[in-house]
């Protein structure tokens, strides 16, 4: 009796484990405008945010700009999660903006009725973080374009979410080595963020860093939500080569997939999927093509649509 208990329960364990997990789990990374383009595409995606996530396991579905509320509802409701890339559009009024608010608002409205849904900002996705949270551009000119810095913890760092499952060798190399790459001219002030009730009561800012002249945040969570911000890019450790700030040391490399194996872990939480196979893969980024761009380019590689 005893040796058929302990069959059930090894045989019955990785079931009852995947229970409340989702293995397969699918994350929008929102497009923005193309600058500068002779051809009729509008919009790119850098492909080191889709590496990024298919390193940890993520699969990625573009989020197009300009788009019906219809088609993004329906595509929130089929994807597990949503990255609002770096970039340089106006985040008071573009595509990036108007798709952004739109999903963070969906995200607010789901999490309040327990529907898990995670929401991630790098660097002009921080930034825009910032505006829809405040309804404000609150940002500050820094000079912050083309530097690696170490982090500043703050006392929350020891409850943050982000960094609870991160080595502790790993979080001794992050303060102390210039391990996090900035690459934005503007940056939410830690005086104006103090300032600000309704980013208080929202995020907690995990740590900081200064341009020598302006304290600012350089990573948040919110308190009640899977929101989450960094100022600094976490994808290009491992992913882009193209400037001599990047680092590629084997601590900068580590620090990109474990930020990113947390964002693909709290995508893991949620259960939207597509209503059928045959839509999910016409979504896929798998159906696009990126080119090389880093002989002319910021990036090594981009998406174009």
């Amino acid at each position: 009796m005893f040796l058929f208990v302990l069959f059930i329960s090894i045989f019955f364990t990785p079931f009852c484990l995947s229970v409340n997990r989702n293995d397969a789990p699918i994350i929008g990374v929102l497009a923005q405008e193309l600058r500068s383009s002779r051809t009729s595409q509008r919009a790119y995606i850098a492909a080191s945010y889709v590496k990024f996530l298919e390193a940890a396991g993520a699969r990625v579905v573009p989020v197009m700009i300009n788009q019906a509320p219809e088609e993004y509802k329906k595509l929130f409701n089929s994807i597990n999660g949503i990255l609002l890339p770096g970039g340089g559009v106006n985040i008071t009024s573009s595509g990036y903006e108007r798709a952004a608010k739109f999903f963070y608002e969906l995200a607010i409205e789901a999490n309040k009725r327990e529907d898990y849904f995670p929401v991630w900002g790098t660097c002009l996705g921080f930034e825009q973080l910032i505006y829809l949270t405040s309804g404000k551009n609150l940002l500050t000119n820094t000079e912050t374009s083309g530097l690696a810095l170490p982090l500043n913890f703050t006392k929350e760092a020891k409850t943050s979410r982000i960094f609870q499952a991160f080595p502790a060798e790993l979080m001794a190399d992050l303060s102390s080595e210039p391990l996090t790459v900035n690459s934005h001219n503007w940056s939410l002030a830690v005086l104006t963020y103090n300032k600000n009730d309704e980013l208080r009561k929202f995020y907690k800012v995990v740590s900081t860093n200064t341009d020598g002249n302006v304290e600012f945040v350089s990573t948040m969570e919110a308190y009640d939500y899977p929101i989450y911000g960094t100022q600094w890019h976490p994808e290009k450790n491992a992913f882009e080569w193209s400037r001599p700030y990047n680092p590629h040391s084997p601590s900068a490399i580590r620090t990109t997939f474990y930020m990113a194996e947390f964002l693909v872990s709290e995508a893991r939480k949620n259960f939207h999927t597509f209503e059928s196979k045959e839509e999910e893969s016409k979504a896929l980024i798998y159906n696009y093509n990126p080119i090389y761009t880093g002989t002319t380019g910021y990036f090594e590689q981009m998406y174009i649509f």
